[in-house]
């Protein structure tokens, strides 16, 4: 059988702990559904609790939530890498801050309100007045509005809340009294107590009871006996489940970045990843994590002597992004795309090309130019990864090569070597004008030579010279440019929703 033939399960979450009787009643109704999907739906459910002092009114109005939300944050740490799909969190109180915690977590969480109100739209589509039954802490911050009374909703839904006597005295007493349901009293004086808020709520003209606390789903089969028209939230958010698609949920895009090879570059290309992202204030700025390590093993030593391969070293870089979470990975390193090919496809994000972005940009932005002067390691230019990736661009133009490379003779490429690792040379620390001069000798002779464009092919050498499309030599304009520059762009354009906007 074929592996795309093969049919997984989603594995959805069930996070615990933050009410152990609404989290056991959702988990069990998971579970039911569950086993009724049928195959195309197939579900894998997982629960998970940790310990968690909850405070006795964790629903009160002024209720601190510090500590819950470090909880959630640190429950769907677990999820992911317990490798679930999804995650239903059966908690109100979570929901409010639920924004701040999606938003570093790459794993998604299935919104309760929101499959609330998508249950009540198909059901009850006439709906004009939902008496809500939630804690004093929800309903001061106003979770339900922002799903029901916003501008993607009928302007005339009404949300009816208890009288605050009643919330006081009938509703939370229910819940969090010492016989309230958290305390695992599911009948008597709490149900009387429900009852009561319900009846005021019926009165105000509501047509239909919500739950918003897990705890009242539990009970919510006693209440109806009495003539209550309430749903059973618990139910209703197990079976999103089925309907639940990831991409659903946005999230903030994240840039994995090798970094360490060398270190001055990857400070480089991040300054220019920000140089280059339209922001106005810090949070329009794009989420990075560098894996900077400087003991991968020197790549341009691999590739023309005997040292140590690199190979390994940059792979276990790229699952570490992966693992943190990286949309995508950026290595400001030339020499070191020369191992991409042999890592990429045992990775599930891609690595964006630097040497296949800086062809197609030669190809878009100066199209007329047809001899490139690349200026690189030695290791770089042993590899032919530059000249490999000119080859493919020129397959993918139905065999025609508009683009031919030349490379610095033996002397010239000396001094390139110098000017990179010499003992007064860049990854040493040296950037000044003596060996800025260096490098200018060597672009002399490629240009001299025929090159009528520059690429910069180690990300050392534009800590020297910038990228500039009109570059002075000897009197002719010869666009130099920088690939760490080209691949900062690129990787703005791929994560940055302004700057899609604006492409």
């Amino acid at each position: 059988m074929k592996v795309e033939q093969i049919q997984r399960a989603m594995s959805v979450g069930v996070i615990g702990g933050l009410g152990a009787i609404g989290s056991a009643d959702l988990y069990a109704k998971m579970t039911k559904v569950a086993a009724k999907a049928g195959p195309s739906e197939r579900i894998k459910v997982q629960f998970g609790q940790q310990a968690f002092d909850d405070i006795d009114m964790a629903g009160a109005e002024n209720a601190q939530t510090n500590a819950r939300k470090l909880y959630v944050f640190d429950m769907l740490r677990e999820f992911e890498q317990r490798k679930s799909n999804a995650v239903l969190l059966p908690c109100f109180i979570s929901h409010t801050f639920l924004d701040e915690v999606q938003a570093e977590i790459s794993i998604p969480v299935i919104d309760m309100v929101a499959a609330i109100r998508h249950h009540l739209a198909q059901r009850l589509p006439k709906l004009q007045k939902i008496g809500i039954l939630t804690s004093s802490y929800v309903r001061k911050k106003g979770l339900f509005e922002k799903y029901f009374c916003g501008a993607h909703v009928q302007p005339d839904v009404q949300l009816l809340y208890p009288a605050a006597a009643i919330q006081h005295a009938c509703l939370m007493r229910a819940v969090y009294g010492t016989t309230g349901i958290k305390n695992g009293y599911l009948d008597g004086e709490s149900i009387d107590l429900l009852y009561r808020a319900c009846r005021d709520l019926l009165d105000q003209g509501a047509q239909v009871i919500v739950p918003g606390m897990t705890e009242i789903s539990t009970v919510a089969e006693a209440l109806s006996a009495r003539g209550i028209p309430i749903i059973d939230t618990n139910q209703i958010y197990a079976e999103s489940a089925l309907s639940f698609k990831a991409e659903q949920v946005g999230r903030s895009f994240k840039i994995g970045v090798v970094g360490g090879v060398g270190p001055a570059a990857t400070v480089d290309f991040i300054e220019k990843v920000i140089k280059n992202t339209p922001a106005t204030r810090d949070q329009d700025h794009i989420k990075l994590v560098v894996e900077h390590n400087p003991k991968i093993p020197d790549r341009t030593e691999n590739l023309i002597a005997e040292g140590a391969d690199p190979t390994v070293a940059i792979y276990a870089a790229c699952k570490r992004l992966e693992n943190d979470n990286a949309d995508m990975i950026a290595i400001p390193c030339n020499t070191a795309h020369a191992f991409v090919e042999r890592i990429q496809a045992y990775l599930s994000i891609p690595i964006v090309n630097m040497l296949s972005e800086t062809v197609n940009y030669i190809e878009k932005r100066h199209g007329d130019k047809t001899c490139i002067g690349l200026l690189a390691t030695s290791g770089t230019i042993a590899s032919r990864v530059y000249q490999q990736t000119l080859d493919q661009n020129s397959a993918r133009s139905n065999g025609h090569n508009k683009f031919s490379m030349i490379v610095p003779d033996a002397d010239h490429q000396a001094i390139v070597m110098d000017v990179i690792y010499g003992a007064q040379g860049v990854k040493a620390g040296f950037v000044n004008d003596e060996v800025r001069a260096k490098l200018k000798r060597a672009i002399t002779y490629l240009v001299a030579n025929g090159a009528d464009v520059i690429v910069l092919g180690c990300t050392e050498l534009p800590l020297l010279i910038a990228q500039d499309e009109k570059f002075d030599v000897g009197g002719k304009k010869v666009p130099v440019l920088d690939p760490t520059e080209i691949l900062a762009r690129k990787c703005v354009a791929l994560a940055s929703p302004i700057a899609r906007k604006a492409a």
